[in-house]
């Protein structure tokens, strides 16, 4: 499996906020959306704390392609849904190191929030 350039592993770093391009399931049309991007070293993830009703949730689960626009840079990418409980809470604690207190984080034994229930990994396309 390819990783991540340098460049844009940096880049995911530093921006606060990013473009993800998907595209429609019912439309085929591409939609843009302003989102937040953490990463954990080497591996990118994003998640919607509106849950899995947004479109851009449902438009990756439904396996179309997208990108990932880090100013200059446009990234083909794929995405897996992280659907493992402790997985995506530690997945929230990167979030929140990045975002701040206001990230909302379940405790082990709680319900997943929306946001860990819609959180994927960015993989290149």
């Amino acid at each position: 499996m390819a990783d991540f350039s340098p460049e844009a592993l940096a880049a995911a770093a530093r921006e606060r906020e990013v473009q993800l391009v998907t595209t429609g399931r019912k439309s085929g049309e591409l939609r843009r959306v302003v989102i937040w991007l953490t990463i954990d070293g080497r591996r990118l993830f994003i998640r919607s704390g509106g849950g899995l009703s947004r479109h851009w949730p449902q438009n990756l689960l439904a396996g179309g392609p997208a990108a990932l626009q880090l100013r200059s840079l446009e990234i083909p990418v794929r995405a897996r849904h992280v659907t493992d409980s402790s997985e995506a809470r530690a997945i929230s604690g990167y979030v929140a190191r990045k975002y701040g207190a206001s990230v909302r984080r379940s405790s082990e034994g709680e319900p997943l929030t929306p946001g860990e229930q819609a959180t994927f990994e960015l993989l290149p396309a």
